[in-house]
């Protein structure tokens, strides 16, 4: 419960307090990273979620009257917000965003199918958004801790429900709402409510049989060991020490690029035609959507100068990589500089 500071506020029409501005900034200020998260939540994007708080502060102020500051500020603007994405949804041209085209099988060999930049990609998530919002924030209800519920594989998936089955899933068992908070926002009985949970979690067990992802969210040694190699194979230009690091059957994706790759051998293949394109890279670890991620730099031929090229989020599992998705140009460079990230690395030379 949060109680609002400012006795002297004014007041409206009914005789009860209004907040001034700097008593609504010290109320939302708090909220702003876990209201980008459920906006990215629902979106897929970090731009719209940046553009969905904002509007969801202007909202919020509109409405202060309505905030007599006795119940819970994390409600009242998650209220305000879920339904700023629900409106965003039905405008927009698509109503979800993928990591790979639907009913397209991989590719085998080049990348022949080309450029799919008017698809919506699935855009990764800044670890750096996530340190202030605490796991043990999330009501007695929630299912998913609040970095595994950030996973490019799980947002993905919740990307595959209707909005409404979105939104009720993730303020039920991300948020921690309860049945009857959520159908008081959304409209509906208690009864709608958790049909719409039943057919979302059931959506979600085709893709999580057990329930939940089955990797953790902590790094730890193993992690950080493959991040390391990873990141070696890349600046000593080793194809097959990148290889090497692939499990059997994994899988890489290239957004906003249409070709998909399944399996060691078909990604090898594929690389394999690319891998001479620039002279050297050079990689920075960083982590994204709760997973060990690399910022990769490029020398191209005859140029000295290192530019973005890419972002990588991978998916590490039994000491390998289960999943490598590769953002690329022109949609990789324009996520460095939401990761804090220069668009040009100034390094010496590696």
């Amino acid at each position: 419960m949060t109680d609002v500071p400012g006795a002297s506020q004014p007041q409206d029409q009914t005789g009860g307090p209004v907040l001034d501005r700097l008593a609504f900034e010290r109320l939302t200020m708090a909220h702003r990273r876990a209201l980008k998260l459920h906006c990215y939540r629902m979106m897929g994007s970090l731009h719209e979620a940046d553009d969905l708080v904002q509007d969801t502060l202007l909202r919020a102020w509109r409405r202060r009257a309505q905030f007599d500051g006795r119940g819970s500020a994390r409600g009242w603007l998650h209220a305000i917000a879920t339904n700023a994405c629900l409106n965003a949804i039905k405008v927009r041209s698509s109503a979800r965003r993928i990591l790979e085209q639907p009913g397209r099988p991989p590719t085998e060999g080049p990348a022949t199918a080309g450029l799919a930049a008017e698809l919506s990609w699935l855009e990764p998530y800044p670890d750096a958004e996530l340190p202030d919002i605490a796991d043990g924030e999330p009501g007695p209800d929630a299912r998913y801790e609040t970095r595994e519920a950030v996973r490019l594989a799980f947002v993905a998936a919740i990307q595959l429900l209707p909005p409404r089955q979105r939104a009720a899933l993730l303020l039920c068992d991300v948020l921690g709402w309860s049945a009857a908070e959520t159908a008081q926002l959304l409209g509906g009985s208690v009864a709608s409510i958790n049909s719409a949970l039943q057919r979302a979690r059931a959506t979600l067990a085709l893709h999580y049989p057990e329930g939940r992802p089955l990797q953790q969210s902590r790094p730890d040694r193993d992690e950080a060991l493959l991040l390391e190699r990873y990141i070696r194979a890349w600046q000593a230009a080793s194809l097959e020490g990148l290889v090497n690091l692939l499990r059997e059957d994994a899988i890489y994706h290239m957004p906003p690029w249409r070709d998909w790759y399944q399996g060691r051998q078909a990604i090898r293949a594929f690389m394999a035609t690319v891998w001479g394109n620039f002279a050297g890279y050079r990689a920075v670890a960083t982590r994204a959507s709760g997973q060990p991620a690399v910022a990769l730099y490029a020398q191209r031929h005859q140029d000295p100068i290192w530019r973005a090229h890419s972002l990588h989020v991978i998916e590490p599992m039994d000491g390998g990589i289960s999943s490598l998705t590769i953002y690329i140009g022109p949609l990789g460079p324009g996520l460095f500089g939401a990761f804090g990230l220069p668009p040009v690395w100034a390094g010496p030379k590696v």
